[in-house]
């Protein structure tokens, strides 16, 4: 039974977007600020929770067509990668690498490749969370 909830379906489209924003924007100040792929991955899983409250399983599912249990696998073989990464040359484990760059009109800036770990952390905690709300969902 379809109810309709104009006012909260149109509230949810701003607020999902503004809470995926600062979603973005804690996964990427986590490396200089507290923030990282973590709390990125706990606020994009709330909007994606949050979509669910407003509509059904089923549109979120065809607005969202991802295999949950796959996204999780994904960002496992990226956080794995990187933290063995430094093991291919003799480093310890969990060994990361710098280097600054000067894209044009963007500045100097560092790359790091602890931003494909917190990728893969993002992805996992997204992957997780979504795949326990949705088997919850589903059984009701």
């Amino acid at each position: 039974m379809k109810t309709n909830n104009v006012i909260l379906e149109t509230a949810t489209k701003v607020i999902v977007f503004i809470i995926l924003l600062f979603s973005v924007y804690m996964f990427f100040a986590g490396h200089y600020e507290p923030g990282g792929g973590f709390i990125g991955g706990l606020m994009a899983s709330g909007a994606i929770v949050l979509l669910l409250i407003a509509y059904d399983i089923k549109t979120v599912t065809t607005i969202l067509p991802f295999d949950f249990k796959k996204v999780t696998a994904v960002g496992l073989l990226f956080a794995a990668g990187t933290a063995a990464g430094g093991l291919l040359f003799d480093k310890p484990m969990l060994t990361h690498w710098f280097t600054y760059v000067n894209p044009p009109l963007l500045g100097k800036m560092s790359l790091h490749t602890a931003v494909l770990f917190d990728i893969g952390v993002f992805l996992v905690v997204v992957g997780v969370t979504m795949t326990i709300i949705q088997t919850i969902g589903e059984s009701e």
